[in-house]
């Protein structure tokens, strides 16, 4: 085979190398290469092509020079990048005689195309490293030079507020040397007026101050021992306000207290039925160990509703469960379902029954449970008392008499808490009852007489609510229903109290 010539294969289908091939002279291929070079916007497929001649014994494909198209024309260089090097095919010189004609060609239309492309654009853009016209790309940076740094400044501010940017390119590049810029102004207005507002603030302070008229301190009767300064290191005990809460608690009790007389308009129900409604609720406030500030707003809620409406006596119970259900909620930290009450009145009434009477109850009394508990009396006067365990033990029994005897029902609750706590201490003989006593009771002996008599004069007669009896006959409460009876039959004549024959419900 002659040395210039080289031997080419033309397959119809690139993806089929094993398919029948013809060869082909020099003046066809420079043929082919000049109707590829007239049509350079046309940009024909590439074709899989292996010489016969110079095979890669590694195996690598290298790209021939027919049907070549190169990278001149792409956007790329247009842009002013860096053109993408182009890869000439193995060929000999001999199949290249006017290789050095075709280069310029191309470098020519080349740099034609550049030419039209830059004169048409609007906006300058950064020159590319590379290729492409000089004197354009010294133009560029000279044009980019004044934006790039506004740009640079944006893209690192883009997080900023909108305000702090404006201010940042007024001092930078807008405020002239030797002055302040705006943001400096700024900045020194609002360091002042901190200062301003606080000088404004502390002189209103003081001028509030100067007119309040500041509170005097809490002048104790002589003999009082104040036995709130005691606890003034404990927060828990809000020594500083005792005073004023027991006060406000004092105003609240008129507010809170129920007809006395409601049974007169109550057609179907009797002081009779009302106190086994409560002895009942006693035994069950037993059973789910609450508290006793529950029983005592429970009994508070029944009598308020009943001096309100008109209740027939199937009815009765639901109200008693539904007053206890409500007091719970108040009162505990962890209330019962409303599912155990059910159980309690051994479903006698379902929970829509209930959640239903809890809403008309809750509406008659306007929603106001503000009521002030004996409890929180009881405790005060014990405090006084040096916390005796047996006089308050005794007395809790004996404060709840007034749930179950309705002749109770005028007094408030402060005046039963005082008489539980005196008639407790004669029981046990702790002493007289003093000034310091009187004072944080708030009751001295002939206001607490007609109350502790009531006492007495239910505790000399004949047993009639059992649960309650029984409740206070254990050890837990020091068997108080049982030492208080036994006292109260023997010094009963000394208070003037007689005839002791007839029970609670038999007194005309």
């Amino acid at each position: 085979m002659p040395p210039g010539r080289t031997t080419r294969r033309l397959v119809s289908n690139e993806n089929d190398e094993n398919s029948n091939y013809t060869r082909m002279t020099r003046a066809k291929a420079a043929a082919l290469d000049a109707n590829v070079l007239s049509q350079p916007t046309k940009q024909q497929p590439l074709q899989s092509k292996k010489s016969a001649v110079n095979v890669n014994p590694a195996g690598q494909h290298k790209r021939a020079a027919l049907g070549d198209v190169t990278n001149a024309g792409k956007t790329e260089v247009a842009e002013g990048k860096k053109p993408l090097a182009t890869k000439t095919g193995l060929v000999s010189k001999a199949a290249q005689p006017s290789g050095v004609q075709k280069s310029l060609a191309r470098t020519t239309s080349t740099r034609a195309a550049l030419a039209s492309k830059e004169v048409k654009k609007t906006e300058p853009k950064r020159a590319g490293s590379g290729s492409g016209a000089i004197g354009a790309a010294s133009q560029k940076r000279k044009v980019a030079s004044a934006t790039t740094i506004i740009k640079a400044d944006a893209i690192a501010e883009d997080e900023e507020p909108v305000r702090k940017k404006v201010h940042t390119l007024e001092s930078e590049n807008i405020a002239p040397s030797g002055s302040k810029s705006k943001l400096a102004k700024v900045e020194e207005v609002v360091d002042k007026v901190p200062d301003k507002v606080s000088e404004k603030v502390s002189e209103k302070a003081s001028r509030v101050e100067s007119e309040v008229e500041q509170p005097k301190p809490h002048v104790y009767p002589e003999g009082v021992k104040n036995l709130d300064d005691e606890d003034l290191d404990d927060p828990l005990m809000a020594a500083e306000y005792a005073t004023e809460i027991f006060e406000y608690l004092r105003d609240l009790e008129c507010k809170s207290i129920p007809n006395p007389d409601y049974m007169s308009h109550q057609d179907d129900l009797e002081w009779k039925t009302r106190g086994i409604l409560i002895d009942w609720l006693i035994e069950v406030h037993t059973r789910f160990h609450l508290l006793p500030e529950t029983l005592f707003l429970a009994i508070n809620i029944i009598d308020r509703f009943l001096s309100e409406k008109v209740v027939q006596l199937d009815r009765l119970q639901l109200v008693g469960i539904t007053a206890m259900f409500i007091a719970s909620k108040y009162e505990e930290v962890l209330s019962p379902h409303v599912t155990n009450f059910v159980h309690v009145a051994d479903d006698g009434f379902t929970e829509a029954e209930i959640l239903s009477a809890e809403r008309f109850i809750l509406g008659t009394l306007n929603y106001d449970l503000s009521y002030p508990n004996p409890m929180n009396f009881l405790r005060r006067i014990s405090k006084a008392d040096n916390y005796d365990i047996q006089s308050r033990t005794i007395g809790k029994y004996l404060m709840e008499i007034s749930l179950l005897d309705y002749r109770f029902m005028a007094y408030r609750p402060s005046h039963v808490a005082a008489a539980a706590m005196y008639l407790s201490r004669l029981i046990l003989d702790r002493g007289e009852w003093d000034e310091t006593l009187s004072y944080y009771a708030g009751y001295d002996e002939q206001e607490i007489e007609p109350v502790f008599e009531l006492m007495v004069d239910y505790l000399a007669r004949p047993v009639i609510h059992e649960a309650f009896y029984k409740k206070y006959a254990s050890k837990k409460f020091m068997k108080a229903s049982l030492l208080t009876r036994q006292w109260a039959k023997k010094n009963a004549p000394l208070f003037g109290i007689t005839d002791t024959s007839l029970s609670l419900d038999e007194i005309p």
